[in-house]
């Protein structure tokens, strides 16, 4: 019988379930599209290219492990090194004297760049150029690693001498015998060219003997990985194994498609990119979700409350009521979610395609679309769709007959004592969690604030009817001086909380979630843009242009030399990983290539203890943002754990604070330090002080002649510009998870406006009887809209300023900055989408004559 009922209901009354139905379809879309890509993070890979024909290659770990207690148990948390993590190029004899192994081949590489001066004839031996972006420097044992890679003519290289790809040589008119001069991480100096050797399509290569390259790479007695090519008959797996046990942690043995891994180590920061995305915020929308699909589904069963009366009128029984519902549930969930699933691929596979044009992901990498994902969609809303149902209709089920008619023709009462005390307890949770993340710093103030949002969401999913009838009841002074319309808006309201409430929720959701993400950003972003425009004090600031690997060696020293230049700081950004809590976090840092006593004269980072000039002291010093300072609870003169970007574990003494470091770098440490620990060994800006009375003009002039055609000067308001446009352009995964998120919440929240008008054709045909026109008809549910905006955004926006308090204190040391220019239109487009969702049926209702709907 029960299945019976529930086919008869879906078949005959399509209309009762579409709005359960879009509910489910939105909320399926979202949870395959994070689903997706969470897959995608943890599955993610690339082709090997260049160790394509080698099958076992050994390199350095590329993340920061840390093994903590979580009770009783013990678990190994990872983090993505800002840098590349080499080898001790010792290690290759290690390798190569293990049984099987006929060959142990060292890889390094690092960027050359060419001069500007005109290419000559291929006969003439004077210096010349190639054009494009330059050149990958390697040493001359590496020949041969790559696939087709080998010598075609000419001898290998001497000392001072290189062997060229012949692509490059063609197209820029060279031969063995002739001069290039390059740029290399020491210094510019002419290569004769004793060789031509064919290399990799598309990878530009210069290869020089061992022992230059070594010098010139800017990393000496380092090595990016080991090629290993067995014996005749030894098993590459075998060997593996055996390498592993031999260097015993010392480094990681890759095969199969871990090579491409150890090819493009930025994998490794997308994989982990990628499945926070899909795991933090798909929890988090799932959890939306969730919470849309339950309040929109007890909203469409409690509306049938008076067909679940008259069933028990006639003998229907609790137990055949509540498997009515669960078969409704099974026939239409997983319908719905199955159709939501192709717009949550859509959705998926557009945001990773933005992520590969954004460069946050390798372009390699393919989106990994399974069946877990939809799986898990389909289950997912159908669960919630049972669960939801079943709890909905147990009070219409349990009741007398004659109870349960009455109760549908009046509506339901209070809300029950369990579902009040649970939400006090959630309420009290969330006062908790606040009142913690205020006193916490850095991400673990993130963390617990993510707990105040859902605490309090849950708290007003619970409490949401005794929400509605206070806000109500402080608003109807004010807008009973509307008029009668206003007036009878005020008492549906009241009388109607729980109707209202389902309205409510999704908008409080999206405001609470949006307002969060949204600004979140814009006060970090409003913050680091103070920060560079008080603490930049610069006159001029140089960088490389496009396609170069930054300034080239000895720019530095030189524009202090310039004529109307007083100091000269050079700058090279890299990354620092700590520990907080039982948890890694990384920061931004800055090599100070240069005297850091200068530094007071191109930046004000407004210190606060200990002095900047004596990072010159030793190159075990840092400076570090008070911020950051805090978190490892290290003052001036105590040491600091730190990890630096190659993953080298270093304790620096700590010997300044300063209070802006958010936009500029977050830790100040020796250039010499941060060179031998970075993936480029080049400074990236240089950053100048004008003496008094100098030409401004002709300074630049100077600087920029400094190294012709490499590099691009502009002032301290281009370069704050241009920091501006990269936060932007950081800040948009954020934006993007807002905007999923409103979008999500606008849709169930204008479906769940529209369900409600349109199950209230007896009210207002009752309304229209006793004579009030269709325009007070109309002008009270605008005010009911408005009625139902105003709460919905002003509980939300309560709860978003609560977690972002602690977050933004933590972070900024200041307060959340809320932009009018983007509160303003979300709080409108709030307002319109309730008037909106709330007039068109309800101008459907009215064009009905009254008696019909008696």
């Amino acid at each position: 019988m029960s299945n019976g009922l529930a086919r008869a209901a879906v078949r005959f009354r399509p209309a009762s379930f579409a709005g359960t139905f879009l509910a489910l379809l939105f909320a399926s879309a979202i949870v395959t599209a994070c689903g997706v890509l969470l897959q995608t993070g943890l599955t993610a890979s690339v082709q090997p290219s260049r160790y394509a024909d080698v099958p076992v290659v050994v390199a350095a770990d590329q993340q920061v492990e840390l093994t903590v207690n979580r009770g009783e148990d013990r678990e190994t948390i990872a983090q993505p090194l800002p840098e590349r993590a080499r080898l001790d190029a010792g290690l290759t004899a290690t390798v190569a004297a293990l049984p099987g192994v006929a060959q142990a081949l060292p890889d390094s590489s690092f960027p050359v760049s060419t001069t500007t001066a005109p290419a000559t004839p291929p006969s003439s031996s004077s210096s010349s150029s190639i054009n494009g972006p330059g050149l990958t420097g390697r040493g001359w044992s590496a020949l041969g690693i790559g696939p087709g890679e080998r010598l075609t003519e000419g001898r290998a290289p001497a000392d001072g001498e290189l062997v060229l790809d012949s692509a490059s040589a063609r197209a820029a008119h060279l031969s063995p015998g002739g001069t290039l001069t390059l740029t290399t991480p020491t210094g510019s100096a002419s290569y004769r060219i004793s060789g031509l050797a064919e290399a990799q399509p598309g990878s530009p290569t210069a290869w020089f003997s061992d022992r230059t390259a070594d010098r010139i790479s800017g990393h000496p007695g380092r090595i990016d990985a080991v090629a290993v090519r067995p014996a005749a008959g030894t098993d590459s797996r075998v060997l593996a194994d055996e390498l592993r046990h031999a260097l015993d942690g010392q480094a990681q043995v890759s095969t199969g498609q871990q090579r491409g891994t150890v090819e493009q180590p930025v994998l490794h920061e997308a994989k982990a990119m990628l499945t926070a995305l899909g795991a933090s915020f798909g929890g988090v929308a799932t959890m939306t979700a969730v919470f849309v699909v339950v309040s929109t589904v007890a909203l469409a069963t409690g509306q049938r409350a008076r067909e679940f009366a008259l069933l028990r009128t006639i003998g229907a029984t609790p137990r055949q009521i509540r498997r009515s519902i669960a078969a409704e549930a099974v026939l239409v969930a997983p319908l719905a979610a199955a159709i939501g699933v192709l717009p949550g691929l859509a959705l998926a596979r557009w945001w990773f395609g933005e992520l590969v044009a954004r460069g946050a992901v390798p372009a390699d990498v393919k989106l990994g679309v399974g069946p877990l994902p939809v799986l898990a969609a389909v289950v997912a809303c159908t669960v919630t769709a049972l669960a939801a149902g079943w709890f909905a209709a147990r009070r219409s089920a349990r009741m007398r007959p004659a109870q349960a008619l009455g109760e549908a023709n009046t509506g339901p009462g209070r809300p029950g004592r369990a579902r009040t005390v649970t939400g006090a307890v959630f309420t009290a949770g969330a006062v908790a969690f606040a009142v913690v993340a205020a006193n916490l710093t850095g991400a673990t103030a993130a963390n617990t604030a993510l707990g105040v949002v859902l605490c309090f969401l849950v708290a007003v999913a619970l409490l949401g009817p005794w929400l509605v009838r206070g806000a109500v009841g402080l608003l109807g002074v004010l807008l009973r001086a509307g008029g009668a319309p206003a007036s009878l808006a005020v008492d549906n309201a009241r009388a109607s909380s729980r109707r209202l409430a389902s309205a409510t929720v999704p908008i409080v959701m999206v405001t609470a979630f949006c307002g969060t993400l949204v600004f979140l950003q814009s006060s970090l972003q409003h913050t680091a843009a103070e920060h560079v425009r008080q603490g930049l004090t610069a006159d001029q600031v140089v960088t490389a242009q496009a396609g170069r690997p930054g300034l080239p060696a000895g720019t530095v020293e030189r524009a202090g030399k310039v004529p109307g230049v007083s100091a000269a700081v050079g700058l090279r950004p890299t990354g620092l990983v700590y520990q907080q809590s039982d948890m890694l976090a990384t920061a931004t840092a800055l090599g100070v290539d240069g005297d850091p006593a200068a530094l007071p004269a191109v930046l004000d980072l407004g210190v606060r203890s200990g002095s900047l000039a004596d990072l010159s002291r030793s190159p075990d010093t840092v400076a570090l943002d008070a911020t950051l300072a805090d978190s490892l609870g290290v003052r001036v003169g105590q040491r600091a754990p730190l990890w630096l970007g190659d993953g080298t574990k270093a304790e620096p003494t700590v010997v300044a604070t300063y209070s802006r470091g958010l936009g500029l770098g977050e830790a100040l440490l020796p250039g010499a330090t941060v060179a031998a620990h970075s993936s480029s060994a080049y400074p990236a800006q240089l950053l100048v002080a004008e003496a008094p009375g100098a030409d401004r003009a002709a300074t630049a002039r100077s600087l920029a002649e400094l190294a012709p055609g490499q590099l691009s000067v502009t002032d301290r308001q281009g370069y704050a510009a241009q920091a501006d446009r990269q936060r932007e352009l950081s800040g948009w995964a954020n934006n993007v998870m807002a905007a999923v998120l409103a979008g999500f919440a606008a849709l169930t929240a204008a479906n769940t406006l529209v369900m409600t008008v349109l199950d209230r054709r007896r009210e207002i045909a009752l309304l229209r009887l006793a004579g009030t026109t269709r325009r007070q008809v109309r002008t009270m549910l605008r005010w009911e809209a408005l009625l139902i905006a105003v709460i919905g955004l002003a509980t939300g926006a309560a709860i978003a300023w609560t977690t972002l308090t602690p977050i933004t204190r933590a972070l900024t040391s200041s307060t959340p900055h809320i932009p009018l220019g983007t509160a303003l239109p979300l709080a409108a487009g709030a307002a319109l989408l309730c008037l909106a969702a709330t007039a068109l049926p309800g101008r459907a209702l009215l064009r009905s004559r009254p008696t019909a709907t008696r």
